[in-house]
Formats: structure tokens, sequence, C-alpha cells
């Protein structure tokens, strides 16, 4: 999904509060119409890749989520003012965290609280003096995008909110771009957003990323998080389209994200393997009048196979911790689909496996009723008929 800029932005102006552009991504006003087009697009994908870590490592520094914004925003708009004239610099994103910290200290310094002065001081010594500074080198500021993500996703959070502010903050997604991926009002979306802000301030919910015992048991919501995105758009439970890809790719791309930040968590590489696996598919699964195809019915020729390899690299990255949860199962079974040539070479017999191993982690009367299912095509029909016989009628009411 390739961002744009629209919806409302901070103005490069300081004579102006805000400014609107249009659904190209070309502002309005006369001074923008002026600007040049490569380097607004360029802008637009430093944008894409840089704007969780800048929002990470200034809230780090303001604790502050609508002020975090708003001083990156302003940075990204002092590029778009900046650089058609002056051209990119050689680092941007390393230019762009400088002067989102560099603003937020101008914040900091303003609201004279001891807090925050005391804040402010301590990251000057660190930036070095006040004035125009030299760009400072990301590898010597902590990474905080693990922290952003696991604020977005507290449990005290409810779960749309969750969504809506990790695509927000995280996926750098604006409100109306959130608004129509889900098919959702965007005075909804705002307030969702607005709401879980306020839960986050009011309750004083700690930027950090959990250790320990607690770590485990918080990373769950957050690859939970990740793979509800994915899921409205691999099964879009809106709308009309059967798969909407930009909601697929930006789940992707944050489980890559995740990867790159935990790559010692196997359930992360797990769920990658897993959305890159299902994803490869996503071209074989409707027909030529948009209609679902079955797993069985599905040419094969149109899976994505750096897609399929990529998710078993990822795989075989997990297979090493020896700690299989959930997502790394699931995937497991669905890489025993992609390594098939056909639906009767499938590997009936591991996938039966699996599922008895998934049953034991994430028991669940659909993992009984797949479980059943397998063991038919493994066994014969009787087998499974027998398998689902012993599946509790209770559960699957």
């Amino acid at each position: 999904m390739r961002r744009r800029w629209s919806g409302r932005r901070r103005c490069p102006s300081p004579r102006a509060a805000t400014w609107t552009c249009g659904p190209s991504g070309r502002c309005k006003s006369r001074e923008y119409r002026e600007y040049d087009v490569g380097v607004h697009e360029h802008v637009d994908e430093i944008f894409r890749v840089e704007y969780a870590r800048v929002v990470a490592s200034v809230l780090r520094l303001v604790r502050d989520i609508d002020m975090a914004e708003e001083v990156v925003q302003e940075a990204f708009a002092q590029a778009l003012v900046r650089w058609p004239a002056t051209g990119a610099p050689e680092r941007p994103g390393a230019w762009l965290l400088t002067t989102a910290r560099r603003r937020a200290l101008d914040r900091l310094r303003s609201a004279r609280r001891a807090d925050a002065r005391a804040g402010a001081i301590a990251y000057e010594v660190a930036l070095g003096a006040p004035g125009e500074p030299e760009v400072v080198d990301p590898q010597t500021i902590p990474d905080d995008r693990l922290r952003l993500v696991f604020t977005c996703c507290h449990p005290a959070l409810p779960a749309e909110s969750r969504v809506a502010l990790t695509l927000r903050l995280v996926g750098g997604l604006s409100t109306v771009e959130i608004a129509r991926a889900f098919l959702v009002a965007e005075p909804t979306i705002a307030q969702r957003l607005v709401r879980a802000k306020r839960t986050i301030r009011e309750r004083g919910l700690t930027y950090e990323v959990p250790a320990g015992d607690e770590l485990a048991a918080r990373l769950p919501a957050v690859l939970s998080v990740v793979y509800l995105i994915f899921n409205e758009g691999y099964a879009a439970h809106t709308g009309d389209a059967l798969v909407r890809d930009d909601l697929c790719a930006e789940a992707i791309r944050l489980g890559g994200m995740l990867a790159e930040l935990m790559p010692g968590e196997p359930e992360v590489l797990g769920l990658l393997a897993l959305m890159e696996l299902q994803a490869s598919r996503a071209a074989g699964r409707a027909d030529a009048d948009g209609n679902l195809v079955l797993l069985a019915d599905q040419d094969r020729a149109r899976w994505d196979r750096a897609r399929i390899a990529r998710a078993l690299s990822c795989l075989a990255a997990a297979a090493p911790i020896e700690r299989a949860g959930p997502y790394q199962l699931q995937a497991a079974i669905a890489a025993c689909h992609a390594r098939a040539a056909a639906w009767d070479a499938t590997d009936w017999p591991r996938i039966v496996g699996l599922y008895a191993r998934l049953a034991a982690v994430a028991p669940s009367p659909v993992v009984e009723l797949n479980r059943a299912a397998a063991v038919g095509m493994a066994e014969g029909p009787a087998a499974g008929l027998a398998a689902l016989d012993r599946i509790d009628a209770e559960a699957l009411r």
C-alpha cells in the first residue's frame, strides 16, 4: 500500500495552522503547486519508512502522543519546504529524526514545566548545542518502535482502538485512510483514536516494552492486532472485494518490522510466515467473476513463490528456538500446502500431527474440525467421521 499525503496535515508555513491536500496528494495552495513532484514522492516514501521510528523516538521524549504527532508532522512539512530547494539530504531519516526531536525540545522549553525542562536539558546534552544541529546518527539513538507497538496494543485499550492506533502511529496511515480501509465512517475512527489517547494519558500507561513474564503475557495481544488487520484484508468482512491487498500488505509490513525488532521470538516469525503463506495464494483465491475458489481447486501456478520462499525462511529461523505456538503451527500447516505440487500430493499425516499440537496449545472447535477433516484425507472418510464424532458436541454449538 503506497502512502499518499491526504487528509489534514500540519502546515509548513508558520502563518497558518493547517493545510488540506487533495486526493492526488498535491496541495491546493499556490505555493505547493510549485513543489517538485519527484521530491514530494520521495518524502511520501520516507514518510512510510520512517514515520513510526521518528514518532516513537519523539514520544519517548515528550510522553504525549498528540505532541509527538504534531512535531513529527511539522518535520515532514519542513522537508517539503526545504528539500525542493536544497535537495534531499544524504540520510533523510536522520534529518527528520533530528528536526522532530529539536522541535520537541523547543516545545518542552516553552512549557516551563520542571520535569519537562529536566528532560529537555538531558536531551540537549545528548544531542549537542541548540540551534541548527548536525544531523544525529539514528544508530546512536535507541529504536523505540517496540515501545510504540506495545503502547498501541495495551490490553487496557479496546481491540478496535488498538487496531486504529497501531495503523495510525506505527503504520503512519491517516484517519481518512484507516476509515477507508475498514469501510468505517471517518468520525468513528477519529473517536477511537481520541479515546485511545485519552485512556493512555489518564491511566498513565507506561511507554515501555514489558519484560519477562509480562512480555510473554502481552505479546499475543500485539500479534493478534497485526493478524486482525491482515484477516480484514484477506477475508474482508465488509465491501465487495474478496481480498483487500492494501490491508494485507500493511499487516505484513508490520509483521516484518516486529520480526526485525524481535528476531528471537518464534511466534513473531510464525505470524509473519503465516501471513506470507496466506497472501501467496491471493491470486488463486478468486475466479474471473470474483467468486471464491477453494484451496483444492486453486491453480497453484498462480501462487506467489517469492512469498512462499520468505515464509519458509521464517519458519526455518523459528524452528531451532523450539517453542512452537499457535501462529508457528498454523504456518507449518500452511507450508504443507505450499510445498505440495497438487492437492493429492499434500502431506496429510504431517498436517494431522500439526493439528494435534495446535489443539494442545490453542484448543478450539475449529481446530478440532480441521483436524478431523485432515484425518479423513490421511486415513479415509471413516476415520475422519470417527474423529468428528469424538468432538464435544457442546463445543460445536
